[in-house]
Parts: C-alpha cells; sequence; structure tokens
C-alpha cells in the first residue's frame, strides 16, 4: 500500500514534527501490546505494510486520516484514542497541530473528536448580547461541540457553567438540560457540532 502526502495527511515539517504524530505513535505502539498483537498482525489486520506500521509507531511518518481510521478499527478503539495525548484527562479533546503547512501561518489544528453512532450536524451560531438558547436533555451519549469564534459564550450545562472566549472550545456531554448565553456586549458567534 503507497501512503501519499495529501490535505488529508498528518504532516511533518522539515526537521520538525507535531506532538499529535508523537501521541499516535505512542498509542498505537500501547494498544498494540495490550493487545498482544504483533506489528505485521496489526499491520495485515489494518491493511498497511509493516513498514508503514514500523514508521507510524516511530512517529517518523506521514500518516492518512484513512490510515488512522483503519488501525482504529483494527485495534477496536475509535479514531481519537490514537491521536489524544495519552496523559490527557478529557478523551476529547486533543488541541494539537496536526498538519503545518510551508508558509508561516498555514496549519490545521485538530481541536477534538468524539466518535459518532448515528449522525453529526454542523451548526453556526450568533447570540446577541444578553440573548439565551435553552435546550431539555438530549438522549444519553449524545455530545456538543462548541468553537466560539466571536465575542464570549457562556455555557451551562448541568450544574457545570463555562465561559469560552473567541478561539477556545468546549467538548460536553449534553445528556443534561443546557443553555448557550451572552453575558457580554458584542455578538457571541460559534460553531456547534451535536454528534450522536
Amino acid at each position: 500500500m503507497t501512503e501519499k502526502s495529501s490535505m488529508g495527511n498528518i504532516l511533518r515539517k522539515k526537521n520538525s514534527r507535531p506532538d499529535v504524530l508523537v501521541h499516535v505513535a505512542a498509542n498505537v505502539r500501547r494498544l498494540r501490546h495490550a493487545g498482544g498483537l504483533s506489528q505485521q498482525t496489526l499491520a495485515d489486520e489494518a491493511g498497511v505494510s509493516r513498514r508503514m506500521l514500523v514508521n507510524i509507531e516511530k512517529g517518523d511518518v506521514n500518516v492518512s486520516l484513512n490510515t488512522l481510521d483503519s488501525l482504529a478499527e483494527a485495534l477496536g478503539v475509535l479514531f481519537y484514542a490514537l491521536v489524544a495525548p495519552p496523559d490527557s484527562a478529557d478523551s476529547a479533546r486533543i488541541d494539537e497541530i496536526a498538519w503545518a503547512g510551508e508558509s508561516p501561518g498555514s496549519e490545521a489544528r485538530l481541536l477534538a473528536s468524539k466518535g459518532a453512532r448515528q449522525e453529526v450536524e454542523l451548526w453556526r451560531w450568533a447570540l446577541a448580547p444578553s440573548d439565551t438558547y435553552a435546550s431539555a436533555a438530549d438522549p444519553a451519549g449524545w455530545t456538543n461541540m462548541v468553537v466560539v469564534t466571536d465575542g464570549c459564550l457562556t455555557v451551562i450545562a448541568g450544574e457545570d457553567e463555562f465561559t469560552i472566549e473567541a478561539g477556545n472550545f468546549l467538548v460536553f456531554e449534553s445528556d443534561r438540560p443546557h443553555e448557550f448565553s451572552n453575558r457580554g456586549s458584542a455578538v457571541a458567534r460559534f460553531v456547534r457540532n451535536v454528534v450522536y
């Protein structure tokens, strides 16, 4: 199998590599050992060459997202289990640069990852100052992923309250009453994924 560099790859840039490649290397190696799998067995089950797997475990190769999906399936885990920092307290929160372009400022940051059983909804929201959107609890297993692009957003989920400034994000289980509020003086704009 030949791996090609593309926008779908987690790429190394010259003499450095994104932290996420280090996480992938450690997680694949740890999960393979925990499953009692040899490199050849895992490579065969994931449909990649053994050489590719060896390089992935060393963090020395461009990895396509499709390859990571195949490895996750062969290891019996969800995608985020491969890319998350191994010591992360929140398995959904990644917040790592996963791709860096040749020009300064060109980068892709993987903020969060969450397994979906059925669907993912993508919403763009704007809340004027003093406005609130309140929601009843979603069914068990539903998750909201919110990225604030302008202003400041307050999220209340059950007993928990979060303040999210522009440029930051939040992932929370929405199987409890929750609301989005703008307590600031400017319009709050955010992107919201509902995962279920």
